[in-house]
This record gives structure tokens, C-alpha cells and sequence, in this order.
């Protein structure tokens, strides 16, 4: 069944977000980093049901039911499609996983993979990848922190990018009538608008000092990481070479083009798309449902006023970005795993990702291949964030990383960088060092 193609710009403006289930009768298997490939079994499921959780704004129900009779055409079985609720979630999917009943596909945030495969949650389907990619090449930014220690435990869903918002009416007051495509263009325009509003509380670009997801992109463009695992132990990547390129490189662009103020700060407090809104700044970095959310905030800003570029890098590349975005996981309690790799294997399948993710749910679809295909679709606002999806980037795949996230010390390292109170070194050193040990409590 295929979905009605939708590509408005509306369609994707939800924020970007992120989880999927109890019958049936299946072998599954259990499989390594050098499993030898294998195709999704086809098993019939007459009188079975597959539960499926799907996290709530994630998927249209014209998406789902396009996968559930195409799923049900082809082995018989029904799908109970659960809709879960973000408040506890986590906690919710770890009881769930650990206990008998489990529902047998969850739609889960990309990053979350890592920490549900450490515990033993997840069903290993390293085996079946060419098989589950059906002749595609899956994003970065899914496909990477789902793969731990070599081995895949969920399948790509869909994405969401970030990609520079700017006034269109501001760059071309200030003498710019076209998106920069090479950093040294991007920072000579800005050196134009800079010059145009001088106001202290006006930045050309606004970048927050904790706004960490930019602050990464410098760093991956210069080749660095945040942690990779050597010899079963991760080891912080901020204090390399390519490290502090970035990082230097990140306090030179956010001191020069960003208030002082802004330094310390977040994208929150004030908020960067308020900021937009009042003509505070000319251009942020975003994901595509901030459009939306400026244009709420300023109603005299219509769509013709804003225009959407994928980060241009010194590496002569656009910055690879951070995806956030769906991962569809198999329980590894599931009584039903054949079904579900069947499921799966639908859901990602290059009909329901280009009619379906992005014709009809608006999303970024899951593979090069279907970004490709999406573009004679795309307005000029969408095509940034698409572009930028091509070159993507994911956190590290370990267990403890959410800890990480959670206590804001990635936050702190760019903000103490951005306002001077540690050198790019000195923060590198203090930061990778609480990587090492956090990490390595999920090892």
C-alpha cells in the first residue's frame, strides 16, 4: 500500500524525536559482528498478533497502516500498534525488555540503541543487514549508534537534520542574494551583515556557547570525535589534533559572529528562535520545525524571508551533523522475532521510506538513496536539511552515554571554550578524561 505524497514544509516542522510490539511463533537468531549474512525469514503468522510501541508524533497512522497490510498480506498476522507516551519512556522500554510479554518491535531514539543493547534487550541482526537494507545505503547517523562492537541491533526509521535558518531579507539588505556554499563564503556574508547591524545585542549567527550539537560539527569536520573504543576501552577524542582544530576553530566562529552573551548560554534561555523572530540575529542553526516556530513567533516573516543552507565546513564539505531520528529494535524476549524482522524489514523498505517517511510523514527517509530520490520534491527550504542529512555523525554507541548528556558536561565543554574560562586544551583534557570513566561503567 502506498501513501499519499506530501511535501510541504509543514510536514516538517514537528521536532525532531523518537521507540516499537507480544505473539506469535519464530526462531530468531543469535548473531555476531561476523555473522555470515542471511535473509529475513519468511514465515506465515495466520491467527498471531505482533505488538508494535511506536513513540507518539513519530510515524502518521497512514504510514503505519501501509507497513501493517503490507505486513499482513504477506504472513497473515495482525500488528497491535501501541502508541507510547515520552514522559518515562526509557524506563518503561527497560521493564518491558526484561520481561516476558515484551512487545516485539519498538521504535526507538538512535541513540538510545546502545544503552537497550548493552543490557541484553535488543536482538542481534547482524546477519540480516544487506538483507534489511534491500539495496540502500543506510544514514550514518542511524546506522552507527545502533551498531555496537561491530554487531546491529535495530534497523533505521527515519531522521531529522540541522541546517542553517537565516533571513533572506537581512542577507540581502547587507548585499548577499544567494546561500553560501564554501566556508569562506559563509564567513564573508556574515562579515556583511556583521558590518550592516552593529548593535551589541544583534549577531550575524547566533551559536549559543552550550549548544554542543553545532559545537560537534566544527569537530567532526575537522576529523575529530567525541570517543572511539580501542581495545574494548573508549577513550575520549577532544584533546587529538583534529580534536582541537575543531574545537579552536568552533571558539573562533561562535566569538566572532555570536554575541557575548551568548556564550554561557543555551539555545533555550533566551530563546534562539525568539531572538530570530525579533531580528536579533540573521541566521541560527536549527532543525526544520524551528521555521515554523519563528514564523509563530513573527507572523510579518512569511516563507519567501527564510532560506535554509546545509553548514558549508573548512573541510570544503557541508559540517556532518548529528541526526537525531527512529531506529525500529527487535526484544530479544520477543516469541515472535521472525514476524517481527518481516515487519522490520517493510518498515524500511524503499517503498514505505520514500512514500511514506517522507512523502507522507515529512521526515528525512533513512538512506542516501532516498534523500536522492526525494529531491525533485523538495521546496528550498526543505532541500537544506536533506543535504545536510547526507554527511551525518551519532554519539558514541555506549551504554553509559546518556549519562553524558544527561549531567551537561558536553554542554559545559563548549560553553567554558566559547566564554574563555578553559583553553580549548585544558577543557579537552578535563572532559575527555570524565569520557574515559563515564564510558567505561557501560564498558
Amino acid at each position: 500500500m502506498k501513501c499519499t505524497r506530501v511535501t510541504t514544509s509543514a510536514a516538517l516542522s514537528a521536532a525532531v524525536m523518537l521507540t516499537l510490539a507480544a505473539c506469535g511463533g519464530g526462531s530468531g537468531s543469535t548473531t555476531g559482528a561476523g555473522a555470515k549474512a542471511q535473509t529475513v525469514p519468511t514465515v506465515k503468522g495466520d491467527g498471531k498478533t505482533l505488538t508494535v510501541w511506536v513513540m507518539d508524533g513519530d510515524y502518521t497512522d497512514a504510514t503505519l497502516k501501509a507497513v501493517n497490510d503490507r505486513f499482513t498480506k504477506a504472513t497473515g498476522a495482525k500488528v497491535d500498534v501501541q502508541i507510547q507516551q515520552w514522559d518515562g519512556i526509557t524506563t518503561k522500554i527497560s521493564t518491558a525488555l526484561s520481561t516476558s510479554g515484551t512487545p516485539d518491535v519498538l521504535d526507538l531514539g538512535n541513540t538510545q540503541v546502545a544503552s537497550f543493547a548493552a543490557n541484553g534487550g535488543l536482538l542481534d541482526l547482524t546477519a540480516y543487514k544487506a538483507d534489511l537494507e534491500q539495496g540502500r545505503t543506510w544514514l550514518d547517523g542511524l546506522q552507527d549508534p545502533a551498531t555496537v562492537d561491530g554487531s546491529l541491533y535495530a534497523v533505521p526509521g527515519f531522521a531529522g537534520a540541522r541546517a542553517v535558518i537565516y533571513n533572506k531579507k537581512t542577507w540581502a539588505a547587507a548585499g548577499i542574494t544567494s546561500a553560501p556554499t564554501t566556508y569562506g563564503e559563509l564567513t564573508a556574508d556574515l562579515d556583511k551583515v556583521k558590518a550592516a547591524d552593529q548593535a551589541s545585542d544583534f549577531s550575524p549567527f547566533y551559536l549559543p556557547g552550550q549548544y554542543w550539537y553545532a559545537g560537534m560539527q566544527f569537530v567532526w569536520d575537522a576529523g575529530g570525535g567525541i570517543a572511539t573504543k580501542d581495545g574494548g576501552t573508549w577513550k575520549g577524542g577532544f584533546g587529538s589534533t583534529e580534536g582541537q582544530k575543531g574545537l579552536n576553530e568552533f571558539k573562533s566562529f561562535q566569538n566572532t559572529y555570536s554575541t557575548m552573551a551568548s556564550r554561557t548560554l543555551d539555545t533555550l534561555s533566551p530563546d534562539q528562535n525568539q531572538l530570530f523572530a525579533d531580528g536579533k540575529t540573521s541566521a541560527v542553526l536549527s532543525t526544520s520545525g524551528a521555521i515554523a516556530l519563528i514564523q509563530k513567533d513573527n507572523p510579518k516573516i512569511t516563507s519567501d524571508d527564510i532560506g535554509t543552507f546545509a553548514f558549508p565546513g573548512l573541510s570544503g564539505k557541508a559540517q556532518p551533523v548529528m541526526l537525531g531520528g527512529s531506529d525500529w529494535g527487535i526484544a530479544a524476549k520477543s516469541d515472535a522475532q521472525d514476524l517481527a524482522l518481516q515487519w522490520a524489514r517493510i518498515a524500511a523498505s524503499p517503498t514505505v521510506q520514500d512514500d511514506c517517511v517522507f512523502g507522507k510523514d515529512g521526515w528525512i527517509p533513512n538512506s542516501q538513496e532516498a534523500i536522492t530520490a526525494a529531491q525533485p520534491s523538495l521546496d528550498a527550504q526543505q532541500k537544506g536539511f536533506f543535504t545536510a542529512a547526507l554527511n551525518s555523525k551519532a554519539t558514541p554507541a555506549a551504554a553509559q552515554w546518556s549519562t553524558v548528556e544527561g549531567d551537561k558536561s558536553v554542554n559545559q565543554l563548549f560553553s567554558a571554550i566559547a566564554s574563555g574560562s578553559k583553553s580549548p586544551a585544558a577543557a579537552a583534557k578535563d572532559f575527555d578524561s570524565h569520557l574515559d570513566t563515564t564510558l567505561a561503567g557501560g564498558k
